[in-house]
């Protein structure tokens, strides 16, 4: 690999980032509400599996004594 000068490379870390499209606000908003959303989903289904999981196997352990 050829070896090049700090200059150099950030020369092309600038041109390399002014090729960059950036979200624009309202896409970065939109999908940051999708992401909480969905996170809340998730975490109430896991919670839901969990008390379910929890009642079954207190459930079945009770039985055995």
């Amino acid at each position: 690999m050829a070896k090049i000068s700090p200059i150099q490379f950030f020369r092309q870390v600038k041109q390399e980032v002014k090729k960059v499209t950036w979200p624009t606000r309202k896409e970065v908003l939109q999908s940051s509400f999708m992401v909480i959303v969905l996170v809340a989903i998730a975490s109430a289904f896991f919670f839901f599996v969990d008390q379910l999981l929890g009642w079954a196997v207190k459930l079945i352990f009770n039985l055995g004594v």
